[in-house]
């Protein structure tokens, strides 16, 4: 028979339990108190940091990895039950790092509160039983701190809850994922560093679509699976696969693509699959050699439902690397011997799609189209009460639309531009060596532009350029303080992207450099009368090929500027430098 515990036991323990109960502070978000009417201010996320790490001090860590313009702490919550709560000890585990980021659009906020409550019910064992065990979940509950507390209704008219939110871009208005590569952004650049300090394995960005009305609730896009390494294409695939599975055992209707008409507006048009520049985060993680999965629910699902099928994706995706995490490191760590062996290799830095075409069933509703009274054009309008079958074409083979052999040294940037272009390759993690003596006449090769366009309007604070062109072998000068960025380096595919000036988020594409790519000086009309006179008088060569022009382009012969920019530009006066990319590719180690 047990022995029963004397009164003033049984008391102390009753007291014990009701201190231990008491001290656990409250881990609900506002928006389960509310029914997911509402979302919290961000003092919840500074609260419930601080609270999860006095709640479970052996198993999660508060960090703050930033400071806003605006002052405020950008925080991220690091979850392990093994313990590994700092980079080293993740490595010195073998554990795989899950970045999980919520709101890089602040109005888009389904991400925070379904990590919160899907790490409260990891922690207690509701869910998820083992997965921390073998990975580390990194959450950044709110990426865009001061978008989110740019804080009302209607921030997202297109979007059925909550009540309030926060707003799409930074409080200096830059779009956070348009930012990976360029990196202007204060906030970007502080995760940029946390993204070097854990390398996270795999990164989950969360979002929340626009667009028309539907009955899928959520599409998991991601890479890579069209882009980067071919190997760890086999993990994107199963990482997106896996969480697509996960979803539909929980009567979800999911989707593998993102769910964008071909034409704004025309659901007949169907469907466009795109593989995103490094501006975006799953053009950017490939680049790095990491997997990168794109959550989006759909923005006219109410917010309770859009939370839970988030709380949903993240779970898949965390059970996924639990199990798969191990061979996808190797993979991973293959990928970066890979990348060092580039050099010389031809190296795909854009991409698009085909119009090969099959039909897909869709779930949509019905829908018709008029005229409208307001804007004077034609109007779709929607009844969620049919749903409808749609047959709908969708374009989803991806090919290479651009690539560039690979240097097989590496790339040289002049001492003038040292600072600006080392910054940013510092931020992304990549390796460089400064010459401190002069080397001479080195072999190099120098891109000039046949043809340069300017963007007609400013993009995220800058004035895009298009350029096309081609490397050509010269010698140069290198002074000291050139730095030389080798080719052989786990990064080397992100590295041409930032530096390959026809690469579509490279720093040329961006007008870094349009100040090589504008006219300087300028030779008056009478001195150019002048000195062409002079040039036809002592070069018969000359002579024949101006007349050669004027007899076989009449648009030439009727352009007296066109007549004067042809001796200019033979003449010595002539800018050397104009339309010649500042930085250089070598063959040869200096």
């Amino acid at each position: 028979m047990p022995r029963l515990l004397s009164p003033l036991v049984a008391l102390a323990l009753l007291l014990a339990n009701v201190a231990a109960h008491a001290a656990r502070p409250d881990l609900s978000t506002l928006a389960e108190r509310s029914g997911y009417r509402q979302t919290g201010r961000y003092d919840e996320v500074i609260a419930l940091c601080e609270a999860y790490q006095r709640a479970y001090p052996a198993a999660v860590r508060c960090l703050t990895f930033g400071t806003t313009p605006q002052g405020r702490p950008m925080q991220a919550l690091v979850v392990s039950t093994r313990g590994a709560l700092t980079p080293e000890q993740a490595r010195a585990q073998g554990l795989p790092v899950v970045l999980v980021q919520g709101g890089i659009h602040a109005g888009e906020i389904d991400g925070k509160d379904a990590g919160f409550s899907l790490l409260r019910d990891l922690l207690t064992g509701r869910t998820g039983k083992g997965v921390l065990d073998s990975a580390v979940m990194l959450f950044v509950p709110v990426f865009n701190v001061d978008g989110h507390e740019n804080f009302r209704a209607w921030n997202r008219p297109n979007q059925r809850g909550p009540e309030a939110m926060g707003f799409r871009v930074t409080a200096q208005r830059y779009n956070l994922n348009r930012d990976y590569a360029k990196a202007d952004a204060p906030e970007m650049q502080a995760m940029l560093g946390l993204i070097d300090a854990w390398d996270p394995l795999v990164m989950l960005d969360l979002h929340v679509t626009d667009g028309a009305k539907f009955q899928h609730g959520i599409s998991i896009t991601g890479e890579p699976v069209n882009i980067g390494d071919e190997a760890l294409r086999d993990a994107g695939r199963t990482l997106k696969a896996g969480i697509l599975a996960h979803l539909k055992t929980q009567g979800v209707l999911p989707l593998g693509f993102y769910p964008s008409f071909a034409r704004e507006d025309d659901p007949s048009s169907g469907f466009v699959e795109t593989a995103y520049p490094p501006r975006f985060s799953t053009g950017y993680f490939p680049l790095r050699n990491r997997l990168a999965i794109l959550v989006e629910t759909h923005s006219w699902k109410p917010y309770p439902e859009r939370v839970r099928l988030t709380y949903q994706a993240v779970l898949a995706a965390l059970q996924h690397v639990a199990s798969h995490g191990q061979h996808w490191q190797q993979l991973a760590a293959q990928a970066d011997a890979d990348a060092k062996a580039l050099a010389g290799r031809p190296v795909p830095l854009d991409y698009r799609t085909t119009d090969a075409t099959r039909i897909i069933e869709f779930l949509g509703y019905a829908y018709r189209r008029q005229r409208s009274e307001i804007s004077g054009g034609d109007m779709i309008e929607y009844d969620e009460r049919t749903p409808k079958l749609w047959m709908l074409p969708l374009r989803d083979t991806i090919v290479p639309a651009l690539t560039v052999n690979a240097p097989k040294a590496g790339y040289l940037v002049p001492p003038e531009y040292a600072a600006q272009v080392g910054a940013l390759l510092r931020l992304h993690g990549i390796q460089m060596d400064t010459l401190t003596a002069p080397v001479t006449q080195h072999a190099v090769e120098t891109f000039r532009a046949e043809h340069v366009e300017f963007s007609a309007t400013s993009v995220e604070g800058h004035q895009r350029t298009s350029l096309t062109g081609q490397w050509q072998a010269t010698t140069r000068d290198l002074p000291a303080g050139t730095l030389f960025v080798p080719i052989a380096q786990p990064k080397a595919r992100l590295l041409m992207a930032l530096l390959e000036p026809q690469a579509p988020d490279s720093m040329a594409a961006w007008g870094m450099f349009n100040t090589a790519f504008e006219r300087k000086e300028y030779m008056e009309s009478y001195v150019a009368e002048e000195q062409a006179r002079q040039m036809l008088a002592g070069d018969p060569a000359l002579k024949a090929a101006f007349e050669r022009a004027l007899s076989t382009d009449p648009a030439f012969a009727a352009n007296p500027q066109a007549r004067l920019e042809f001796f200019y530009r033979r003449h010595p006066a002539w800018d050397q430098d104009f339309n010649r990319y500042p930085l250089l590719r070598t063959d040869v180690m200096p």
